[in-house]
């Protein structure tokens, strides 16, 4: 069920490249060591896969600034765990998304070569 909700709304979210041009983001490894402040008025913070090990603090105040997480996870195999809890959007490549999707919870899962920034809303 909640596939089929996600596909009939997935067409109707702005991305980058349809109108979100100027969307605040960073990357994890631009962060400061005052990562709370770094997140500070930011939309997005954009993950890749190799930095989830590292990425508790950021993941924790991304919650409590609202800024929503990306994970470019197309490098490693997913290793399912909490971390999955805080992302909003995760790309794989040669996965199922929709699996992924129903199983852990993310709001988009989305199996492409594109770029992340092509995908945020």
């Amino acid at each position: 069920m909640m596939g089929s909700n996600f596909s009939a709304l997935a067409g109707q979210w702005p991305s980058c490249d349809t109108g979100c041009e100027h969307l605040n983001t960073i990357h994890f490894d631009a962060l400061s060591d005052d990562v709370r402040a770094s997140l500070q008025g930011q939309r997005w913070l954009i993950l890749r896969d190799e930095d989830l090990p590292h990425a508790t603090a950021a993941l924790a105040f991304s919650e409590l600034e609202d800024v929503l997480v990306a994970v470019d996870h197309r490098s490693l195999p997913i290793v399912d765990g909490l971390w999955m809890r805080a992302v909003h959007l995760l790309l794989v490549q040669n996965e199922d998304a929709e699996a992924i999707q129903l199983r852990s919870g993310i709001t988009k899962v989305v199996s492409t070569g594109d770029s992340v920034e092509d995908h945020l809303w």
